[in-house]
């Protein structure tokens, strides 16, 4: 693509490297900037700014959040003997969309990869392990994609609580295998959350 503009070219680079971005979309949303007034785009910057030097990550479950803690960790209304474990916040977003689940959650903030060079180190496990010492918790429910990834990573999770008096469970099956939660039909994610079951893997 030809531009005429150097700095065309590089405001639609930028975009260009949001995921889901193509270089078309990320030329028409360059110029749609341009159309605006100075008080737009700089209320538009002002904004990015301001989400990425105020933005907190709740210190109990590691979702997003405005504050130290989260609303839903402080919340007095949720189950907080129930934690949905789940691969990031935008599974947190999927599962509240579903208005079915009333526990509490634990963002992992990504799956073991070896491929990817990530590693049980390099998620939130140990912080998972700590709340089931410091807290009376009866239920961890494995809430994660139905890929190789979230299949490796459950089992991981599984042999790491065992040695705790809760029940595992995973959501059921009603997602295609290679199926990501965020991508998943409210209905379909809900019922896979009522109807989940028991996780139970013979140890290798």
């Amino acid at each position: 693509m030809n531009f005429s503009s150097k700095l065309l070219e590089n405001a639609v680079s930028e975009f260009g490297r949001l995921p889901g971005v193509g270089q078309k979309t990320a030329l028409r949303l360059v110029l749609h900037l341009l159309k605006q007034s100075d008080a737009e785009v700089a209320r538009f910057t002002s904004t990015i700014n301001q989400l990425k030097e105020e933005i907190q990550y709740c210190h109990i479950c590691f979702n997003i959040s405005d504050y130290h803690e989260c609303e839903i960790c402080t919340s007095p209304k949720r189950d907080h003997s129930i934690i949905c474990v789940v691969e990031d916040t935008r599974d947190v977003m999927a599962i509240e969309n579903t208005n079915s689940y009333q526990g509490i959650y634990h963002v992992l903030g990504g799956l073991i990869s070896p491929m990817d060079g990530v590693g049980p180190s390099d998620l939130k496990i140990d912080g998972l392990v700590d709340r089931m010492r410091k807290q009376d918790v009866k239920e961890v429910i494995l809430a994660l994609s139905a890929t190789m990834e979230g299949d490796t990573t459950i089992f991981y999770l599984y042999r790491k609580l065992k040695e705790f008096n809760i029940q595992v469970t995973t959501i059921a099956r009603g997602i295609a295998f290679g199926g990501e939660l965020e991508y998943v039909d409210e209905l379909t994610l809900g019922r896979s959350i009522a109807t989940r079951t028991l996780y139970e893997r013979p140890t290798l």
